[in-house]
């Protein structure tokens, strides 16, 4: 009886502790999508450094705002990892100390990729550095760092891609998720990288590669959040 009474409760506490993953989880998500596919989206445009000042000055209190939400979900991200480690570190280790690691190196790289989003505002709003620079030259600098800012967040792609693969072992391994979900995230991993190189090697249409090929991994991470929040582990 006393056995079994132990087992319901960690039972209980792990449920909790996955419930607890995917909110940080989530939020995770939602603060990274809006930073990245909505701000970004909304301002930068390749190539186009008038257009892109533009609107940078139209828009500079929301970039400003996409600046803390995507170092809000860095400092995220590595919670979330942190409570995973709790979850699954009794399935091995050393797995689950590098999945912490990985995700430690991916925020710091992403904290210090927002410095170049900033610095955009900075420029675009402060008529010293057009007086200095002229306005083209002024134009250009703002799309230079945030020419910067889009590549360093593709760098970033790698441990976006590397964290998932031990998160998707510990999860195949641990028997508290689905095994397909730990295949799954595996595989996302490996389509982030391939979505990285893609924008290195092949610049001419690389992009339009690395949002197919992500997909995977998109579908992966969502159906990871949903499970943790939805059932937390298996019995």
């Amino acid at each position: 009886m006393t056995d079994s009474k132990t087992a319901i409760e960690n039972m209980n506490s792990n449920k909790k502790t996955a419930r607890i993953a995917g909110v940080l989880y989530l939020l995770n998500g939602i603060t990274s999508g809006f930073a990245f596919a909505y701000v970004i989206a909304k301002v930068y445009v390749a190539g186009d450094a008038a257009t892109t000042t533009a609107n940078v000055v139209a828009n500079s209190g929301l970039v400003r705002l996409g600046v803390v939400a995507d170092l809000f979900q860095a400092t995220i991200w590595v919670f979330l990892a942190m409570t995973l480690y709790t979850l699954l570190k009794h399935v091995h280790q050393s797995a689950a100390k590098t999945m912490v690691v990985l995700v430690a190196v991916g925020a710091a790289i992403v904290c210090l990729n927002d410095v170049f989003q900033f610095a955009a505002v900075r420029v675009a709003t402060d008529a010293s550095y057009a007086a200095a620079f002229g306005a083209a030259g002024s134009n250009a600098l703002v799309l230079l760092l945030l020419d910067i800012h889009h590549y360093g967040f593709i760098i970033a792609q790698v441990f976006f891609g590397l964290w998932l693969m031990p998160l998707g072992y510990l999860a195949y391994e641990s028997a508290m998720f689905p095994k397909a979900l730990g295949v799954a995230l595996i595989v996302g991993g490996a389509c982030y990288l391939v979505g990285m190189l893609a924008v290195f090697l092949t610049p001419d249409f690389g992009e339009k590669i690395n949002i197919f090929v992500t997909i995977p991994s998109a579908i992966a991470e969502i159906s990871m959040v949903l499970y943790l929040l939805v059932v937390g582990v298996r019995k």
